[in-house]
């Protein structure tokens, strides 16, 4: 173990070392050995690949591609594929081994991985973008499979990628293998109430702390950073709880209203003007910085990493985050937050729902029967607020955090289970 004093990985805005620092506290108050710490903190496999494609001009374009398996003890790594120009391999690094700790803390027999290909989604043709996805799976052929690492979207990704990653999987091992990725198109073997599964985590959780602050509903007001999949499925379901959304916000600016936002107009704007919000009626401008510190009971951060961060958290007004996105607050902000009094559910929790229901897909996949959305919905829910029971009741335990809780009780699962497999 790093002493505490001057060996900690002290967050600099790299997200890898933002997810060290609350491993480091996490791992001390579990005194946790040298030899399991440097186990758990190193990945498994990094894999960088140069994937050339002929684009639409005829000229042939080299992108760069990653993989990282951070841990596979508790099963296969699972993790999502990102496209993007932003996408770096510290980042890929961070965003896996944060799915190691959200499948532990979920109780889901999965590993953390993580994915992501350099590039700018938006100014590719359809051709482009699958002659690149199916680069990308022959390039690491080796490294996925249903029982060795179940990749699934991410930023810039969708059914259609996830469609074309199963069909070039399929081709190359010679038969249908619909289990080897999720968050796959209905017909292709997807699973009823995917789409919804993170969002409706994040209501869950939500709801659960909640009830353990005494904070009625129907009584509460909200603001959401980020409208996509997440961002507005989580709105749409705390409005239908009672909670009153006064603010959205997407990459156009944030959008206000003091009397509340319908979120099903919301989303209905969003989808007929080109999958943004701009422009949208009866509310006032504000910036997605401004959307942070507004004075409601519940904040939702679900669009980037390191939204929340030392030089804007004590600003905060709210009385509950909720972490829709990966890694939304910086390391440097937690005590800040803390010691505010506010209660913050974390990522690795909070957007569980999503990796829930991705281990339902391959289970479904596997089994060849799948289930109603009621099954599924009622199933999810079930784990998302057992999930956030045991991490709330190691809170008050160890008289820490949720989020230094949900370490614990994800460090101390993955620990165990190596220590028993043994093999060193």
């Amino acid at each position: 173990m790093p002493d505490q004093n001057n060996s900690v990985i002290k967050p600099s805005g790299n997200p890898f070392d933002s997810m060290m620092s609350r491993f480091d506290m996490a791992a001390r108050l579990l005194n946790l050995d040298d030899q399991l710490y440097n186990v758990l903190k190193t990945p498994v496999k990094q894999v960088i690949v140069a994937l050339p494609v002929t684009m639409d001009n005829g000229q042939i374009q080299v992108f760069e591609g990653y993989r990282v398996i951070h841990n596979n003890q508790l099963g296969p790594a699972k993790g999502g594929i990102r496209y993007s120009m932003d996408v770096h391999l510290d980042e890929v690094k961070a965003l896996a081994a944060w799915m190691t700790w959200k499948c532990a803390v979920s109780n889901i027999p999965f590993g953390g991985g993580k994915g992501g290909i350099k590039c700018d989604p938006r100014s590719m043709s359809k051709g482009e973008l699958e002659r690149l996805t199916r680069q990308y799976v022959r390039a690491l052929s080796e490294v996925f499979g249903p029982e060795k690492d179940i990749p699934a979207p991410d930023m810039g990704t969708g059914p259609q990628e996830m469609a074309w990653f199963m069909d070039q999987y399929s081709k190359l091992v010679g038969y249908s293998s619909p289990a080897v990725v999720t968050g796959k198109p209905l017909v292709l073997g997807g699973s009823k109430g995917r789409v919804e599964a993170t969002g409706r985590g994040v209501m869950v959780s939500a709801r659960s702390a909640m009830l353990k602050m005494g904070l009625n509903p129907f009584k509460c007001t909200c603001a959401v950073q980020g409208f996509g999949n997440v961002g507005s499925i989580s709105a749409k379901l705390l409005e239908q709880q009672g909670l009153k959304v006064l603010a959205i916000s997407d990459v156009t600016g944030g959008y206000y209203n003091e009397n509340g936002i319908n979120i099903s107009e919301a989303i209905a704007y969003r989808d007929s003007n080109g999958g943004t919000l701009a422009g949208f009626p009866n509310t006032t401008s504000i910036t997605n910085e401004e959307l942070l510190t507004l004075d409601v009971d519940v904040l939702v951060p679900a669009a980037m990493e390191d939204q929340i961060t030392a030089s804007n958290a004590a600003q905060i007004k709210a009385k509950l985050i909720v972490e829709g996105a990966n890694g939304p607050t910086s390391a440097d902000a937690d005590d800040i937050l803390h010691n505010k009094g506010i209660v913050v559910v974390p990522d690795i929790l909070a957007n569980a729902g999503g990796v829930t229901v991705s281990y339902f897909e391959w289970v479904q996949n596997r089994l060849g029967y799948y289930w109603t959305e009621e099954r599924v919905n009622r199933r999810a829910d079930r784990n998302m607020k057992e999930a956030f029971e045991n991490v709330y009741n190691t809170a008050q335990q160890h008289n820490v955090s949720l989020r230094i809780a949900a370490y614990i009780v994800a460090i101390d699962k993955v620990a165990n289970t190596t220590r028993l497999r043994g093999g060193f």
